[in-house]
């Protein structure tokens, strides 16, 4: 499973309707279909070097060991 956050409303399987902005728990051939629907979409940058990640070493963590003042 994996928890994403909604770009846009979407209607899941049970009929219970999520609003933009609501963070949902989905699995991986349901987060392929809000992917390709447009409804969840790619975290800018990916994570990959950090750039997106709030923690310990990440570009916007102000915490112990920030190099921001």
């Amino acid at each position: 499973m994996v928890y994403v956050m909604l770009k846009s409303d979407w209607t899941d399987g049970n009929g219970v309707t999520h609003l933009a902005g609501d963070s949902v728990d989905v699995d991986a051939a349901t987060l392929a279909l809000l992917q390709a629907q447009g409804i969840v979409g790619e975290v800018p940058g990916g994570g990959k070097d950090g750039t997106d990640w709030a923690g310990p070493g990440g570009t916007d963590w102000a915490g112990p060991g920030s190099t921001k003042p």
